[in-house]
């Protein structure tokens, strides 16, 4: 070919990054596009998808393998840079690219990522992620033990019931991928590796409107046991969470100094079944950090106080539990 060809593929019939690979195939020797195939319409040629399977799947060594390998890292920050959450589902550097769900899979990887896997996911910067879910099985939970760093015998009756708590939890709305601290605390409380640090009392949240135009006033009252005993503190916040928050505050970091370097850092609320109207049951999923690292949990109730407060007892717990 005596005139060097490239391509400008756009993603209106979802065909952009197939389009790009066949024309390089057939000899363009430049290709376009977008990280993340941001662009105008349906967007551009993605390549986070085009790179790695033209070095991978075709052989053409045009970057190195440390460039491949920021791939996932470039691509989450592009969509911070536009305010986007990243797109889960992904190829190459999607969160969910090599994550597996049912047993099967996951015994399988086990043995043979391969099985189940066409690359590496190191190669990109991305990662292998087990969930659980009502499609775990015995596998997921032996993979997410290890991982926790937790040995468990196969043979242990309480695997079981924890299979079965875990089927319940998700068909309430309970999900352990964003709430995988929630989910270690439930395996170790199963297996009687874990005792809580502090037992609830009772909690109660008021909330005051004096005025049409005035500011809601919110007040929460907590009561907890520690060490054998019982203390009743109140709080003011922002709102219920933040209320709740800071009473239970008063009390534990008294016992427990190093619960001052955690704080929230995301809090997200979904409504799980809408048809039954403002009785539907809703999901809080909370993002907690002390500064080193961050962790999930998750709760559900037809309360959204009492799903907050499961999630937030959970996060506190697990701080306990790590140190």
């Amino acid at each position: 070919m005596k005139t060097p060809l490239g391509i400008h593929a756009h993603n209106d019939c979802e065909l952009a990054v197939a389009n790009s690979l066949t024309a390089v195939k057939h000899g363009a020797v430049q290709v376009q596009g977008t990280i993340n195939g941001f662009g105008e319409r349906c967007g551009n040629a993605n390549l986070c998808s085009i790179i790695p399977s033209l070095k991978l799947k075709m052989g053409l060594d045009l970057v190195t393998d440390e460039q491949l390998q920021a791939m996932t890292s470039h691509s989450h920050h592009i969509y911070e840079i536009a305010n986007l959450s990243p797109s889960d589902s992904q190829a190459y550097v999607g969160k969910n690219a090599f994550a597996h769900k049912g047993g099967v899979h996951v015994s399988a990887i086990l043995k043979n990522p391969e099985t189940y896997e066409h690359i590496r996911p190191e190669l990109v910067g991305n990662k292998q992620e087990v969930t659980v879910s009502d499609q775990s099985g015995l596998s997921n939970l032996i993979y997410k033990a290890e991982k926790f760093g937790i040995e468990i015998d196969p043979k242990d009756p309480n695997i079981k019931s924890l299979v079965q708590r875990t089927k319940e939890l998700e068909k309430m709305g309970f999900t352990f991928e964003e709430g995988e601290a929630s989910f270690e605390l439930l395996m170790r409380r199963k297996l009687g590796l874990f005792d809580r640090s502090f037992e609830l009392l009772g909690f109660r949240v008021i909330d005051e409107k004096r005025g049409h135009d005035e500011e809601v006033i919110v007040e929460a009252t907590v009561k907890v046991n520690v060490n054998g005993t019982v203390y009743h503190t109140a709080a003011e916040g922002e709102g219920p969470v933040d209320a709740l928050n800071k009473a239970l505050r008063k009390v534990l970091e008294v016992h427990f100094p190093g619960l001052s370097t955690m704080f929230l850092s995301d809090y997200k609320v979904r409504v799980l079944n809408s048809e039954k109207g403002t009785s539907s049951n809703v999901r809080v999923l909370i993002e907690t950090t002390d500064g080193k690292k961050s962790w999930g949990t998750v709760g559900v109730s037809a309360n959204l106080i009492e799903a907050t407060w499961k999630a937030l007892i959970d996060a506190i717990e697990y701080k306990l539990l790590k140190g």
